[in-house]
């Protein structure tokens, strides 16, 4: 049960999150990696059965360890136990992760958010949380949270949108609207909420802007989504291999 491990999982399984994560300050590196092996694991949850009763245990298992972990409670697994050193050394709320967890319900099943509330609230669940319990291991106070989350929400949406033909596949219906228009409408609102985050973002200490890293890819996604929609259905929302290459140099010298 090590940090090494969990990064390990992380390198394989979300490549991206563990490049940037690596450009982070050493400190901040492991209790990113744990926190990111146990998003990974919980993502993956409602895909590896298409019986929905499994996947349900599955995500209640991992509801379970985090109540264990509220009471000072570990289990020996590799992602458990330094979980749940983490949520008792750092005093993390686990209730923050077990919304993330309950959101990945959604993936379970194959019907479409209710509504846009209903969606926005699955990304601040899962995305925005994210970020934010990353940030509160890193020490961030308080008055941190809504710049972090604005953040937050605005790279996941960057995420989901890259994520929407292998949802289409796999039998989801991903977006309300999944026209050009309203998807170039819905990049541009992720826009606002990162210029939310840039005229606030002095509340997050230094130290803790390293959680903010895996999401360094969202401005300019969400600008290419913005200009050209069509690349959400066809795939090719993606950041050429130069500038994926200057953008993780650039984050290692300057931060975010």
């Amino acid at each position: 049960m090590t940090v090494d491990a969990c990064a390990a999982l992380v390198q394989r399984g979300d490549p991206d999150r563990f490049a940037a994560t690596m450009t982070a300050p050493v400190a901040a590196r492991a209790p990113l990696f744990v926190l990111y092996a146990f998003n990974l694991e919980v993502a993956r949850a409602p895909w590896v059965t298409k019986e929905a009763m499994i996947a349900e245990m599955r995500l209640q298992w991992w509801r379970d360890i985090l109540a264990e972990a509220a009471r000072g409670q570990s289990r020996a697994h590799e992602v458990a136990g330094p979980l749940a050193a983490l949520i008792r050394d750092n005093d993390l709320p686990a209730g923050l992760l077990d919304r993330l967890v309950e959101a990945r319900r959604w993936d379970i099943y194959a019907d479409p958010f209710e509504d846009r509330a209903a969606f926005d609230a699955y990304l601040d669940d899962t995305a925005a949380g994210l970020f934010w319990a990353g940030a509160c291991a890193l020490g961030a106070p308080a008055a941190a949270e809504a710049p972090v989350r604005a953040f937050g929400w605005a790279a996941g949406l960057a995420a989901y949108l890259r994520a929407v033909p292998a949802l289409e596949d796999r039998g989801r219906v991903p977006l309300i609207d999944g026209r050009a228009e309203a998807v170039a409408a819905l990049a541009r609102e992720g826009l606002a909420r990162l210029d939310d985050y840039a005229r606030t973002r002095a509340a997050i200490p230094q130290p803790a802007r390293a959680a903010l890293h895996a999401g360094w890819q969202a401005p300019a996604l969400l600008r290419l989504a913005a200009r050209e929609p069509l690349r959400v259905a066809d795939g090719t929302l993606a950041l050429s291999e130069f500038a994926r290459r200057f953008g993780l140099t650039r984050l290692s010298l300057l931060g975010l």
